[in-house]
């Protein structure tokens, strides 16, 4: 609901092995957090890059997750000769043939390394933005459709870091009490 998009790009080396890396999604914070300096400084070559939220309202948040893998890619020292990537679609970059992996981030390394750099990275920016905006507690749900998140929006409307592509007022559909939010 609010803040950038964040995508990542990892060249591993061949014989790369981490017993902990995984996806993202299965770590702890505190594990992509451990992963993150060992991922940074094995790699290859790896770059991080963002659309904003003007940009996900602009284009919407596949192609805009489409543009940030583009400009994380191009960011890589290295040029791979083959991306492979997590999910179902992709636009083409350059002419670098790609291959779409469904929960590829399971799956590979190279891909796992990336969703935990992406999410980190976003992590941070997001956290950074909750010293601004504390009132939508950012340091915890970063930007994500909680409970909290929601009754802070009805409370005090969305700011220019939400996205007006995505639906910003939801006292219609169920109202929370403040006393519900963990």
């Amino acid at each position: 609901m609010a803040g950038p998009v964040f995508a990542a790009a990892v060249i591993l080396p061949k014989n790369f092995d981490n017993p902990l890396l995984n996806d993202s999604k299965q770590l702890t914070e505190k594990e992509r957090y451990e992963l993150r300096p060992i991922i940074e400084q094995e790699a290859l070559s790896y770059a991080v890059a963002s659309c904003c939220n003007k940009e996900i309202d602009k284009l919407n948040i596949l192609w805009a997750s489409f543009k940030s893998m583009h400009l994380a890619i191009k960011k890589l020292s290295i040029q791979p000769q083959l991306l492979i990537i997590d999910g179902n679609r992709f636009k083409k970059y350059k002419k670098i043939p790609h291959q779409c992996i469904v929960q590829g981030d399971g799956l590979y390394m190279s891909i796992a390394a990336a969703s935990i750099l992406a999410k980190t990275y976003r992590d941070d920016y997001m956290k950074d933005l909750h010293r601004k905006f504390p009132r939508y507690n950012w340091e915890q749900n970063k930007g994500y459709a909680t409970k909290e998140h929601q009754f802070a929006l009805n409370t005090h409307g969305p700011c220019k870091f939400h996205r007006t592509s995505f639906r910003l007022n939801y006292s219609e559909l169920e109202v929370f009490d403040e006393s519900e939010i963990n």
